[in-house]
């Protein structure tokens, strides 16, 4: 289970806003948890939204102690992997491109947490169930944050 969830995880709480290293240390601290969890025979259903669950938790935790250090990660980063331009692309399709970035990534952060831990999550597969009990929210909940930021999204990309 660890290697299967493992890269998804990271990828959720470098969108929480976390440091690799922090994810990382995360992703163990919420295996372990798992292991005491199943050690003391407790229900064994769901496990993977239980482990996301708690990642989430001991994210937000992380991210509250790291407040400041955090805030200057948020600035955008050219030199982010993600964020990199087809070199190929002619001067005006990559500022093009690189604009209309910015503009989803500042919509994207603009969301109120519970809409972007919902994007996040149904990004890395998981099951509209398996967010909810993840962030111990209604399906109803989980369905109207996707549906409000997909609208955002799709506004902010001229759609």
């Amino acid at each position: 289970m660890f290697e299967e969830l493992r890269e998804r995880l990271l990828r959720y709480l470098l969108v929480l806003g976390l440091s690799t290293h922090d994810g990382e240390e995360i992703i163990q601290e919420s295996f372990l948890l798992l292991f005491q969890h199943l050690q003391k025979g407790k229900s064994r259903e769901n496990l993977r939204g239980w482990v996301f669950r708690v990642a989430r938790n001991l994210a937000l935790k992380q991210r509250y102690a790291n407040q400041v250090r955090l805030r200057r990660m948020v600035e955008f980063d050219e030199a982010s992997p993600e964020l990199r331009v087809d070199r190929n692309a002619n001067p005006e399709e990559e500022l093009r491109s690189r604009q209309r970035q910015m503009r989803l990534l500042a919509v994207v952060r603009a969301l109120p947490e519970q809409d972007r831990s919902c994007l996040s999550m149904r990004a890395e597969g998981l099951r509209y169930r398996e967010i909810a009990a993840a962030l111990g929210i209604s399906l109803g909940s989980v369905a109207a944050s996707l549906a409000r930021t997909l609208a955002r999204l799709a506004r902010a990309d001229g759609g």
